[in-house]
């Protein structure tokens, strides 16, 4: 008998290809696509530039929002960022000068080579360089009005401070002309000189400078609270052939002064650096508290700053109208002291003025510089732009003979 065996065999495994037609396909979950049309980098920017031109149309249109801004929005400003930019021993507002120049000319080509090179990135690229263009250009416009342009909407420093503001004569002006010519010759016997008779400044234009301006608070409104470090300028000759003798530089909050002119007048300027620092951008305002800080400042070499200054702008100021005659006898009665310091300051600009092998010639830089000056101040409501500086003596005779 023939035996029949049944072969049991294992079912077979269905193939990769019916396996995916019978298991039900498994999709993976898709991510939620932001449907924002603008990044946030983008919205944050745009934000802080509006918000800076609602504050500056604000000021503009109300004298009261400027003030009140420059009694309690800006020295916050001074004591966190300006007391930040004060650790800093150089003058941060030139490095960034300097980084503006240098690197956002580099920072062009660079972004034009990558355009070149990947091809396959360019939007990213453009993406990238856009947005740190975009951030430049938001700083540049915050800070501008927040730590300048509202500034110059404020009420005048007069007003503020309860100057009376009246005409006054010729003879008034002569009279204070004679006052200081009286003090700033008294002043000049007691700092030291050398074998020419020319200043040798033994001060510091540090905490001798912040200090002079702080003692004004109890006077004057907005110059008390935190001060900022004044700090020199490293490229000072260069500052030289601009004409500047010191700078308010709102990007960093700092008080920077020029370190290679005749420092006969540099207690003056620094403290006039300061005034700015503390709200009173007009230029008259900043020269008239310097010349206040400085004579009353227990440093004779201050004291001396603040009365040649002074005499500079009331002498100039009575040389407008007087005669031959009546300008002799005002400098006749100017002792050799300081008119060594006078010729001194003189031979100084006039050797910048005549400079040779400089980088950039003294005359353009200098014509350059004042344009812009002059442009910026009109721009702000300066109307005499670079003139404003001589308006100290009008607040001087006020103060002098309405006031104190």
């Amino acid at each position: 008998m023939q035996t029949i065996t049944e072969e049991i065999t294992a079912p077979q495994e269905a193939s990769p290809e019916k396996q995916e037609q019978t298991e039900p396909e498994q999709k993976k979950p898709e991510k939620k696509k932001r449907r924002f049309p603008l990044s946030i980098q983008l919205c944050t920017a745009l934000g802080l530039i509006l918000a800076a031109v609602l504050i500056e149309t604000a000021a503009l249109n109300s004298t009261a929002f400027a003030d009140w801004y420059r009694t309690y929005i800006y020295p916050v400003w001074v004591a966190t960022y300006g007391r930040l930019t004060s650790i800093f021993p150089f003058s941060v507002g030139e490095i960034l000068i300097m980084i503006a120049v240098f690197g956002i000319p580099a920072s062009l080509i660079a972004m034009t080579v990558l355009l070149i090179i990947k091809k396959g990135r360019r939007k990213k690229v453009g993406k990238v360089f856009g947005y740190i263009y975009l951030w430049i250009i938001t700083f540049v416009v915050v800070v501008q009005v927040n730590n300048c342009f509202v500034l110059y909407q404020t009420s005048d420093f007069a007003k503020v401070n309860g100057i009376p503001v009246n005409e006054h004569t010729d003879k008034q002006l002569e009279q204070l002309c004679d006052a200081i010519v009286e003090k700033v010759n008294e002043a000049a016997k007691k700092v030291e000189r050398d074998k020419d008779k020319r200043i040798v400044m033994n001060c510091d234009f540090d905490e001798t400078a912040r200090k002079a301006v702080k003692n004004l608070s109890s006077e004057f409104k907005n110059l008390d609270g935190y001060y900022v470090r004044p700090k020199p300028i490293m490229c000072s000759f260069f500052m030289s052939q601009m004409d500047f003798t010191g700078i308010y530089f709102p990007f960093s909050m700092e008080a920077n002064y020029n370190n290679d002119f005749y420092k006969a007048k540099l207690p003056c300027t620094v403290c006039h650096e300061l005034a700015h620092t503390k709200g009173y951008i007009q230029e008259d305002e900043a020269n008239f508290i310097a010349f206040l800080a400085c004579i009353r400042s227990d440093d004779p070499y201050y004291n001396y700053a603040g009365y040649l200054t002074a005499l500079t702008y009331v002498r100039n100021k009575i040389f407008d109208y007087a005669d031959d005659e009546k300008k002799a006898k005002i400098d006749s009665a100017i002792c050799d002291e300081v008119w060594a310091d006078i010729n001194a300051n003189r031979e100084y600009w006039d050797s910048v003025k005549n400079a040779k092998d400089t980088v950039f010639n003294s005359q353009t830089v200098s014509e350059i510089s004042g344009n812009f000056m002059e442009a910026n101040l009109k721009a702000n409501g300066v109307t005499d732009g670079r003139k404003s500086y001589g308006r100290m003596v009008d607040l001087m005779l006020n103060y002098c003979f309405d006031k104190a």
